[in-house]
């Protein structure tokens, strides 16, 4: 079992920043200090749906089996002609228009994504050419599912240091590529797709008010893709082995990602001295609907404070939350003024969790 997420707080086997409980009740003090906001959100998923239906006539399930487990019912998959950087452009385009800011405006691009479109370049790289935001750096992160709280977590640290005026965070993956289709306990859980958001400056009492990021390297082979690194590098015989596609135990994600999940609300909720009447939506990543349900219950709050896409889209790793998070906004479930908690937890192991008024 990983280390207590009150790490994530107390800075025990973790990193994390969060304002006081002072400073949230203190509305001249935020306003006076510079935060990073989230100025745009946009998302991208491929028009290809894969249904439940479909996959009974690649392996050896049923709908009923992987509703009740999962709660997926279809996911997508990306047409031959998308990969990881076209999709995390059009996201990161979506979200640029919705910020009101132009490409070429931007400082930095991170792309989280365990589905790079090359081992290097950095797919980062190919979408700031695909947007046309030449003044911008661009560079990877890979913490798998956690990516992109991971991603928000550098963009939060860089526009509050001052040395960026905004940050393109994207989370986006192809995982159908790495999708063994042969096996029915992996191949129904994940889907393709691309969420971005546009940090940028603020000091109007808006913006990241905790972010924190963990991980427990101990476990490292229980969510993995084996080969394909410098350790075991493709040959014919990790082809043949089928040792290039996700490797999953389900039973030990289960019981971490359940027991990390609850206590990642729980300290958030307590790092920033809020109650947890003052949260108006919690986005998790979407790992599993059985998950979130446990997780709902054992929290005690609402079930419509959590916004669950998974029955449509799927497990989309680093692209989950961003993906939940632009619905929410354009559903209307999250407006100005509400706090917001996303969590996510998955392969490293590694966790992170984001507090922010939007």
């Amino acid at each position: 079992m990983p280390p207590s997420v009150r790490a994530l707080s107390t800075g025990q086997g973790g990193y994390g920043t969060s304002v006081t409980p002072s400073d949230l009740l203190d509305g001249s003090h935020m306003a006076s200090r510079i935060r990073a906001t989230i100025a745009g959100t946009g998302s991208y998923v491929p028009s290809r749906v894969l249904s439940n239906a479909e996959l009974t006539k690649m392996v050896d399930t049923t709908d009923e089996w992987i509703v009740e487990r999962t709660g997926i019912r279809q996911r997508r998959v990306a047409a031959d002609d998308e990969s990881t950087s076209t999709m995390a452009a059009r996201a990161a385009a979506r979200a640029c228009e919705d910020a009101g800011i132009s490409p070429s405006e931007l400082e930095l691009i991170i792309v989280s994504t365990i589905t790079p479109d090359h081992v290097f370049p950095a797919t980062a790289c190919l979408v700031q050419h695909a947007i046309g935001a030449k003044r911008a750096a661009a560079f990877d992160l890979q913490a798998a599912c956690s990516g992109f709280l991971y991603g928000t977590h550098q963009a939060t640290a860089l526009i509050e240091s001052g040395r960026h005026a905004n940050v393109l965070v994207i989370g986006a993956e192809t995982l159908s590529r790495i999708v063994d289709y042969t096996d029915r306990g992996s191949c129904i859980l994940f889907g393709d797709g691309a969420g971005a958001v546009v940090f940028a400056r603020g000091a109007d009492g808006r913006g990241v008010m905790h972010s924190a990021m963990a991980a427990d390297g101990s476990d490292p082979m229980s969510m993995c893709v084996p080969a394909g690194g410098s350790k075991l590098p493709a040959s014919m015989a990790t082809v043949n082995e089928r040792r290039h596609y996700i490797h999953l135990e389900g039973r030990k994600v289960f019981k971490f990602a359940t027991s990390v999940f609850i206590r990642l609300v729980d300290e958030a909720i307590a790092a920033c001295g809020l109650s947890r009447d003052d949260v108006a939506m919690v986005v998790p990543h979407q790992v599993n609907q059985r998950i979130i349900e446990a997780a709902i219950r054992k929290l005690g709050l609402p079930r419509e404070k959590f916004y669950v896409n998974i029955d449509r889209y799927g497990n989309t790793s680093a692209a989950s939350v961003p993906i939940a998070l632009d619905e929410a906004r354009r559903e209307g479930r999250i407006g100005a003024g509400d706090i917001v908690i996303m969590v996510a937890f998955g392969a490293g192991l590694a966790w992170g969790a984001t507090v922010v008024k939007m």
